[in-house]
């Protein structure tokens, strides 16, 4: 199968990898040519995991015609700031049948549709969203990236719901034993684990983290009080749920630390903090926990629990918070039902809409 894997992130450097190994056409695209200048001249990347270190031969480029010419699935594991430019990017390209997986989406699949169909494309087309980035990973440089571990279930909601079966065995090829077919896109979105564990990480260890150069939000920073709040945050996340009619499994966040039910599977926490990837220094500013998990993640989720009627205190308390630390009002001008265009409609109409499609 051709895939396209589109963006030069940790993710991005991992899909290439996973899917050359596979077996799969892999066809790498980023917008600047100058971005691959150093792995064009090298012809492969390094990839790091349980098995050691090995070259995998890539072709990158900056065509977006020619990569995704072919292609049965396009994914894009970039940040969910970028969905609206990439949907304008690829709309003039897309043709039916084809899949677009958001890895995760932050209900990316509803901005990049409606981007899409308002270019003008007609494309018979579906896009996807999971609950994680399939890959704990970290780019080492601009010729390696290490892979701690790989997802093992991965919740994956399609919009339009209509086309859940063809999509998912479309991704599934990509992703062999890990897929997961939730209910439709926005049960998809209502499992991303970033505006669950991040905001939590970052805000209660707001010291720390701009005292040290350098922090491991997984280690040091995973504490009782954390994990306490967590856990109330996650169970507001699946009230939301449960509200929409949304069915379990839900994924708890207790989970990932707790059994190896998860996403990520046996060990996923004590291998990621081993790993010494995430002792890292953060901008509590501009880092995409604050910019994506808050500024995008977690300000859905209080909108989206407005709009079903589902109180969330200690989201709201936490995006509040937020909102001091990066002196901005993420409630207003974050991601929300309201920027979307979607608060004045009721679930009843959203639901067909994620049905039936736009």
């Amino acid at each position: 199968m051709k895939i396209a894997v589109l963006g030069g992130g940790n993710g991005s450097y991992a899909a290439v990898a996973d899917f050359t190994e596979a077996g799969h056409e892999v066809a790498w695209w980023r917008r600047e040519a100058s971005s691959f200048s150093d792995i064009a001249a090298a012809g492969a990347i390094t990839v790091t995991d349980h098995k050691g270190s090995r070259q995998v031969p890539v072709s990158p480029t900056d065509d977006l015609g020619a990569a995704l010419e072919g292609a049965a699935l396009i994914v894009a594991p970039t940040p969910a700031f970028a969905q609206a430019d990439m949907a304008d990017a690829l709309a003039s390209h897309l043709v039916d049948g084809q899949v677009i997986y958001l890895p995760p989406g932050t209900f990316g699949s509803y901005i990049m549709m409606k981007r899409i169909r308002d270019a003008g494309s007609t494309a018979d087309i579906a896009i996807a969203e999971t609950g994680t980035l399939p890959w704990l990973c970290r780019k080492q440089n601009a010729l390696e990236v290490r892979i701690t571990t790989r997802a093992s279930r991965l919740p994956t909601g399609v919009l339009p719901a209509r086309k859940t079966d063809e999509a998912i065995e479309i991704i599934s090829a990509a992703f062999p034993g890990a897929i997961e077919r939730v209910e439709d896109a926005l049960s998809g979105a209502l499992m991303n684990a970033g505006p669950i564990i991040h905001p939590p990480l970052i805000l209660m260890n707001a010291g720390p983290i701009e005292h040290f150069d350098k922090w491991d939000i997984h280690n040091e920073g995973t504490q009782p009080a954390i994990r306490r709040t967590h856990a109330a945050l996650d169970n507001e996340r699946i009230a939301i749920r449960e509200k929409l009619g949304y069915g379990a499994p839900h994924f708890p966040l207790a989970d990932h630390y707790e059994t190896s039910d998860w996403m990520y599977g046996n060990l996923a926490h004590d291998k990621l903090v081993g790993s010494g990837d995430w002792h890292e220094t953060l901008d509590l500013k501009n880092h995409r926990y604050m910019t994506e998990d808050v500024g995008l993640g977690l300000a859905f989720l209080v909108s989206v629990g407005d709009w079903a009627g589902v109180p969330c205190p200690v989201a709201k308390g936490l995006l509040a918070i937020a909102g001091a630390v990066a002196e901005q009002d993420f409630r207003a001008h974050g991601r929300t039902m309201e920027s979307i265009g979607l608060a004045d409609r009721s679930p009843a109409e959203v639901q067909s809409m994620l049905q039936d499609g736009l």
